[in-house]
């Protein structure tokens, strides 16, 4: 069975936003790939603008579902740490285009990045009160629980997507590569992250 095609259309719409940017994608283009015409995707989504902000509230629920199942393991320290970058990057390899948009929206100039912030202000809530939990329990090194969330935030995201600066840098941008990526993020965040014993 077709999906309804609103869902389609921010299906097609993510996959656009998420791989080529905002001002990259084209309604004409997404009408066409669809095989619609560009006014029913203004009839459901009235300009772009509006269609990539739906396709956000789209992905902000994907990601905080994500999380949410992740953090709900029950892990401490540093083993949630690591299985949240675990996680992190088989969404990378399973829907790129996901992680791609948080990127895209987050770029310095995004009309876009309070949207965004709006929608998953509660998981970064959630994050920060995990970090100071365990900072005060001993179980992570001390720090800005703020500052470690965002450093956390941008390493992650960056290692796991920007795929033309590894490219530029020499590393293959196959599974092979993102797996040992990954696992030289982790030790990297272990070293960071793991509380000095006196």
């Amino acid at each position: 069975m077709v999906s309804p095609t609103p869902e389609r259309i921010l299906d097609a719409a993510l996959r656009a936003f998420g791989g080529d940017g905002f001002a990259a994608t084209s309604l004409d283009a997404l009408a066409e790939q669809l095989d619609i015409r560009k006014q029913t995707i203004l009839y459901y989504f009235p300009s772009k603008q509006i269609l990539f902000e739906a396709v956000i509230d789209v992905a902000a629920v994907d990601l905080a579902k994500v999380f949410e199942e992740e953090a709900s393991q029950g892990l401490t320290g540093l083993a949630q740490v690591e299985a949240l970058v675990r996680r992190v990057f088989r969404l990378a390899v399973a829907q790129p285009e996901l992680l791609g948009l948080v990127r895209e929206v987050t770029r310095p100039g995004s009309l876009s990045a309070d949207h965004l912030a709006s929608q998953v202000s509660p998981v970064f809530d959630r994050a920060r009160a995990f970090l100071q939990r365990e900072m005060d329990a001993g179980h992570l090194r001390r720090s800005d629980p703020s500052m470690l969330l965002l450093s956390i935030y941008s390493t992650v995201v960056g290692v796991a997507t920007e795929l033309e600066v590894q490219r530029a840098m020499g590393l293959a941008p196959n599974l092979r590569g993102t797996l040992a990526r990954r696992q030289e993020l982790i030790r990297f965040l272990r070293a960071a992250l793991e509380p000095v014993r006196n």
